[in-house]
């Protein structure tokens, strides 16, 4: 008999839609296709680097809005893809935020903490961030998923 995942338990399952193509199924019904990258669709790398840049920006997001919602918003994630003797990976990992709140006493405190949010985003809140940085390994195998 196989035990239900606990409450902590993420997972996204992936689905062949074509040549080259893959949607990723959330347990919410969410979807997003996957390619690499001679389409519009997402690359896999392209994947990591919005998970980063989202994860903080929500981290962020709920951080400061208790002051002030924000006036603008927008982040780059960036990174080099390399390939040396530890095969394929990026390397100089970035998340860049470039944020505005509106004038007044609300957007001064929402400013004040802002880059307390960022750091406590990329040193505890941010799961995506945690992970790449503390470099959790990850076990691929074979296997039956029906």
């Amino acid at each position: 008999m196989t035990q239900s995942p606990g409450p902590d338990v993420r997972s996204v399952s992936l689905a062949n839609i074509g040549e080259h193509r893959f949607t990723a199924t959330n347990s919410r019904g969410g979807a997003i296709t996957i390619g690499h990258g001679d389409d519009p669709d997402f690359t896999p790398v392209e994947l990591l680097l919005a998970a980063l840049a989202g994860c903080s920006a929500l981290d962020v997001d709920f951080i400061t809005a208790k002051r002030a919602e924000m006036a603008s918003f927008a982040a780059l994630a960036q990174g080099t893809k390399i390939r040396d003797e530890n095969g394929n990976h990026l390397v100089d990992l970035s998340v860049t935020f470039d944020i505005t709140f509106p004038e007044g006493e609300a957007g001064d405190r929402a400013r004040e903490v802002l880059p307390s949010a960022i750091e406590k985003s990329q040193n505890r809140l941010c799961t995506v961030g945690r992970t790449v940085t503390l470099g959790e390994p990850v076990a691929y195998q074979e296997g039956s998923l029906g």
